[in-house]
């Protein structure tokens, strides 16, 4: 079954660390941490001393961090060799978005990428985001069309280069969809960006599209800005709310960490909403940080927020 993994895979220089966490999404803090304490992954050394990772360490790397976004636990799977880890990867039940009647549609873009026809497979999205609007479009095509590419990558059946052309393309879709969209002067103002050492952008987009659809202003920063910029950058454009943006593959102590930190400078009176699939594994609030765990709980989170702070008819 291993070899069978592999077919398709080229051999590969080692990776930076640096590579190593771009390419996973894991940080260079957690591969350390895991090498001490698990044994994996086993780093060789450059000529000057640096870590340096062999393509099946990383291919193995990858699997773990996506059954880490589906809720597993670190310690019972870094020591697993990968045709243990991809086996689990096949038992596990499709996440919400990803259901059987968007199943083929979703299907028939990622076989458009692995021919690498990106010209179909843009006008297919393009063709999807005329006829559904840019709310529906993100929730029941580019979330679980995401979800469907990571594991499509996990599992051997598509290249790295291939998913990166597709996060590409995505990301080109949503910023188009959004440019168009009017100004409407509405509150909330919400700031978006996301902590340092989370460099997915996508997740950010998304959040952005579903916002400025229920009239929100959005002013984004892009990804990994660090607290202080933040905490200015909220005072500069008067935010009401800033809007931070994780991916599963966070660790959710480190997440945690950064929204306390953020939370002790940021001016009281802006709100703080952490949106991603993590949320959905949090025991614990954090006084002042509203989790959004799935995007299509945005509409009411504005309309609530709406409802607080609503001026009270002159008399």
């Amino acid at each position: 079954m291993a070899n069978k993994e592999k077919v398709g895979r080229k051999t590969a220089q080692p990776s930076t660390i640096g590579t190593v966490e771009r390419e996973t999404g894991l940080s260079k803090d957690t591969l350390r941490i895991w090498e001490r304490r698990y044994g994996f992954p086993r780093p060789a050394r450059d000529s000057n001393g640096e870590r340096v990772y062999p393509d099946d360490q990383v291919q193995r790397l990858r699997v773990i961090r996506r059954l880490i976004d589906r809720g597993l636990r670190p310690g019972k799977i870094v020591r697993e060799p990968l045709h243990v880890l991809s086996t689990r990867i096949g038992k596990l039940p499709t996440e919400d978005g990803a259901d059987v009647a968007v199943a083929g549609p979703l299907n028939d873009v990622l076989q458009l990428l692995k021919a690498h026809k990106v010209a179909e497979m843009r006008q297919r999205l393009e063709q999807s985001l005329m006829r559904l609007g840019v709310e529906r479009f993100v929730l029941e095509v580019v979330a679980p069309l995401t979800v469907l590419v990571g594991d499509a990558w996990t599992q051997g059946r598509i290249e790295i280069f291939e998913e990166h052309l597709y996060t590409e393309q995505i990301q080109h879709l949503l910023r188009q969809a959004i440019g168009p969209m009017p100004e409407t002067g509405q509150t909330p103002r919400v700031l978006l960006t996301t902590l340092r050492g989370e460099e997915h952008q996508i997740g950010l987009l998304m959040a952005h599209a579903c916002l400025a659809v229920e009239g929100a202003q959005c002013i984004s920063l892009g990804v990994q800005t660090p607290a202080a910029g933040i905490v200015q950058a909220a005072r500069a454009h008067r935010a009401d709310i800033v809007g931070l943006s994780f991916s599963p593959a966070v660790q959710l102590r480190v997440a945690c960490a950064g929204l306390a930190d953020l939370r002790e400078q940021l001016d009281r009176s802006v709100a703080i909403w952490a949106g991603g699939a993590i949320w959905q594994r949090v025991r614990k609030t954090i006084p002042g940080v509203t989790f959004i765990s799935s995007l299509t709980a945005v509409p009411s989170a504005i309309a609530d927020w709406r409802a607080g702070h609503s001026q009270p008819a002159s008399g």
